[in-house]
């Protein structure tokens, strides 16, 4: 009996010990805590944005006048499009002292309260404001929150506020053609907080739905923080950087450029390049690293490419509706640029009157198909309200790019010939088997574990298939 209470009393102490080495490995909060995966994007998406396509408005290149009432006539054009955000560049009045062209740079602002009157007036703007959000649509201003113009009466009342150089002077930003504006000193407290009141202004009083921040990187990440938390008191608003950094996007942005993306498929439409640059340097990288609900802005054209360096667009050549399509259905939120939808095929002058020349083009059609598949098809919205790429293999992977995107049942397969040659390409999946549709075409078409298409040069499908009812 001594021997079988012994043996009984050492079962119940191993049984305990194990029981609490369990618990603690298990059930302590700090250990489940420390564990658990956790999202990197902190913020809150506004809701409007989880489907949403991009737009930006050159104001004054987009009509004769070049006012913001005669943009108001082209929204009920833009809604049918299937544009959702309006991005107006910036519309402040312009720095007179050292101006560039005979308009100046929109990036030199004068008054950071002000509306530049060569566009209207405050009420005017409000007006177009009021209009798109009658049609559904939501607008971003352009902020320059980094530099101002010489000439803005902050650089009189606040010289302190502004970087200088070794001898005292204001500076224009280092290293860059920037010489009509000065930089901001940003570890000037009273600075963040004229800056942010001002923000906050356009939000509160025009009814703005958010911004996109110009050189947002060059500006410290904790002003956009703050400026985040204090915008979202307001309401919930959508900020884009003009950047391309995986920080930003965790407490203050919603968006950041896609600029690589760019690079890569500009150097194979017009210098040849293969696909691995794309496929490694940047499709890779951004399914491994970068946070899922973490957008990017996709384009094959906008202010920078367009006025900087000429019209990217016309360059892009026989390659554009290739590029087009891949940058509209893959993750992120695709941009069309005043004109684009036109098939502008120069470059708009920054610092002088330029203005477009409105037509029906090929161009138009194709964004109005693209973006009526990205509301219609959750698999394509944005982030996590979206589904991710997944590579599908085949026998041209050095030429053609297909993948599948998958959300609640909804699926999505784009396939693009990035070549000149064409591409009889064998597409490789089990698991992709079905009844798909063309999504230009209407044609049908049925994938085996094994399926042989053949694409033109430059030639792509994007095949759809919704769960069933």
């Amino acid at each position: 009996m001594k021997k079988a209470t012994l043996f009984l009393l050492l079962l119940t102490t191993i049984t305990c010990s194990l029981s609490c080495v369990q618990r603690s490995t298990n059930d302590s909060p700090g250990a489940r805590s420390a564990h658990r995966p956790k999202e990197y994007v902190q913020l809150a998406h506004p809701d409007w944005s989880k489907n949403a396509t991009i737009y930006e408005v050159n104001i004054r290149q987009y009509t004769p006048e070049g006012t913001f009432a005669a943009f108001r006539k082209h929204l009920p054009r833009l809604k049918e499009l299937g544009v959702d955000i309006l991005w107006l560049m910036p519309i402040h009045p312009i720095g007179e002292k050292n101006r560039k062209g005979t308009l100046g740079s929109y990036y030199s602002v004068k008054d950071y309260y002000g509306v530049n009157p060569e566009f209207g007036t405050l009420q005017d703007l409000k007006d177009l404001v009021a209009e798109a959000h009658r049609l559904g649509m939501h607008v971003l201003l352009d902020w320059v929150a980094n530099h101002s113009a010489w000439d803005n009466p902050v650089a009189t009342q606040h010289p302190d506020w502004y970087i200088k150089t070794r001898e005292g002077a204001f500076q224009s930003t280092p290293w860059r053609d920037y010489d009509d504006i000065i930089d901001f000193d940003y570890s000037q407290p009273a600075l963040r907080e004229y800056m942010t009141k001002a923000m906050t202004y356009w939000v509160r009083e025009v009814g703005i739905d958010g911004y996109r921040c110009d050189v947002a990187s060059f500006v410290p990440i904790e002003f956009w923080e703050n400026l985040r938390r204090e915008l979202d008191a307001i309401r919930p608003v959508f900020l884009l950087a003009e950047a391309a950094d995986r920080d930003l996007h965790q407490h203050a942005f919603d968006m950041t450029y896609a600029w690589s993306l760019w690079d890569h498929l500009h150097a194979i439409a017009t210098k040849g390049a293969g696909i691995g640059g794309l496929t490694e340097g940047y499709i890779a990288e951004h399914v491994s690293i970068w946070p899922r609900n973490a957008y990017r802005m996709n384009f094959v054209d906008n202010h920078d490419k367009n006025s900087w360096e000429g019209n990217q667009v016309a360059n892009f050549g026989a390659a554009l509706p290739a590029a087009i399509v891949l940058t509209a259905t893959m993750e992120g939120m695709p941009l069309l640029y005043s004109g684009q939808e036109a098939g502008l095929d120069r470059s708009l002058r920054f610092f002088d009157k330029d203005t477009i020349q409105w037509k029906e083009h090929p161009v138009g059609d194709l964004y109005r198909t693209l973006f009526q598949l990205k509301h219609a098809h959750p698999s394509l919205w944005n982030g996590q309200w979206g589904g991710p790429m997944e590579r599908i293999r085949h026998d041209r992977m050095q030429q053609v790019i297909a993948f599948s995107r998958d959300k609640d049942g909804d699926r999505v397969i784009t396939v693009v010939n990035l070549s000149k040659d064409a591409a009889p390409v064998q597409l490789e999946s089990n698991y992709l088997q079905g009844t798909y549709r063309d999504a230009f075409t209407g044609k049908t078409y049925s994938l085996t574990a094994r399926t042989r298409l053949d694409l033109q040069p430059w030639g792509y499908l994007v095949l759809t298939r919704q769960p069933k009812q």
